[in-house]
């Protein structure tokens, strides 16, 4: 009989995130009590954000510390292979937040949704721009950052799951578009293949304030923040009158212990009249399918890319998350396991 494998998060870490904090076990595929099915995950979905749930201590009004020595949680596409319950037939594909592990079992809650695959839309798609980082980038720019035509759009970590996406759903707005990145290969890729206006490599002469600066000498109407800590204090000062900050993301702070880096310049939000808002994915679960009509239209217009990183096997899921981390990623970071 086939076994299961799961990586659990072993250890926490202390500082920088690093492979070795994960294991990755052999164990028996769970068994079905009524009102649940098992799910052979066919793709694990990376995200920057679980980071933060792996700290000691970490708890919110979203999600507690991820326990250790369990597999670690994660939104899964796969296929029900069997089933106990009678809204989940057997061959169905979902997508969910289940964890780290080729064989899960669900009870249809968690973000857990039916799909269809084929007529133009894969399975990528669906754990990329169909799936939680093309919500996070659709509503908070169009709910949370409000954005119209003419406006002049700033993203951070802009080659990564979300920002490759905002910057496109942006131009296709009619916004005027700058990507931060972290190196002058990145930049390039932003420019050629995502079409963003500007692009800042932050690592390099002038540096980002100046950068900002030369680029949006008259503000920044939206800035999509997916880093926070120093960048986002850098940005506030260059924002225009009325903007609006969609605080998405830290990446910079998930490997801090203890408290986050203050933020410093919140007096630019008063005297600018702007708006910092956060906000979860999760929040629009009812305003999926009209969020998903419009993106599958932009996609099948040719408007839309949705790059990806792929990594293949269970075993590889601690490093490519780590180099995800590290922002070694091009797009959306997915691993596929079969």
């Amino acid at each position: 009989m086939e076994k299961n494998q799961k990586v659990v998060l072993s250890s926490r870490p202390e500082g920088e995130l690093k492979a070795v904090n994960f294991q990755l076990l052999d164990c028996d595929i769970p068994s079905l009590s009524d009102g649940q099915f098992l799910i052979k995950n066919h793709y694990l979905s990376l995200d920057a954000g679980f980071r933060q749930w792996m700290n000691e201590g970490a708890s919110d009004n979203y999600l507690a510390a991820m326990p250790l020595n369990e597999a670690v949680q994660s939104i899964v596409l796969g296929e029900v292979v069997e089933s106990r319950h009678a809204d989940y037939a057997v061959g169905a594909f979902v997508v969910g937040r289940t964890a780290w592990e080729r064989y899960s079992v669900a009870d249809g809650s968690d973000l857990m949704t039916c799909i269809e695959l084929g007529s133009g839309v894969s399975a990528e798609h669906h754990l990329s721009v169909l799936g939680p980082s093309g919500m996070t980038a659709y509503f908070g720019l169009t709910d949370i950052g409000r954005a119209k035509r003419g406006d002049t759009v700033l993203v951070s970590a802009a080659a990564g799951g979300v920002g490759s996406l905002v910057g496109q759903m942006a131009k296709i707005l009619g916004c005027r578009t700058i990507g931060i990145s972290s190196s002058g290969e990145k930049c390039q890729w932003l420019k050629s293949e995502l079409r963003y206006d500007d692009v800042i490599n932050y690592k390099s002469e002038p540096g980002l304030a100046q950068s900002i600066q030369e680029l949006a000498p008259n503000g920044v109407d939206v800035y999509f923040d997916n880093v926070g800590g120093e960048m986002l204090d850098t940005v506030l000062p260059h924002l225009a009158l009325k903007a609006r900050v969609i605080l998405c993301g830290a990446i910079s702070q998930y490997d801090a212990s203890g408290k986050h880096a203050g933020v410093h310049n919140l007096w630019e939000l008063i005297t600018k009249r702007a708006r910092a808002e956060g906000f979860m994915f999760s929040d629009y679960v009812d305003d999926y399918e009209e969020a998903s009509a419009v993106i599958g239209q932009w996609i099948a217009e040719g408007k839309l890319n949705a790059p990806v990183s792929i990594t293949d096997g269970i075993a590889t899921t601690a490093a490519a998350f780590c180099d995800m981390l590290a922002g070694k990623n091009l797009g959306k970071s997915i691993v596929r396991l079969f």
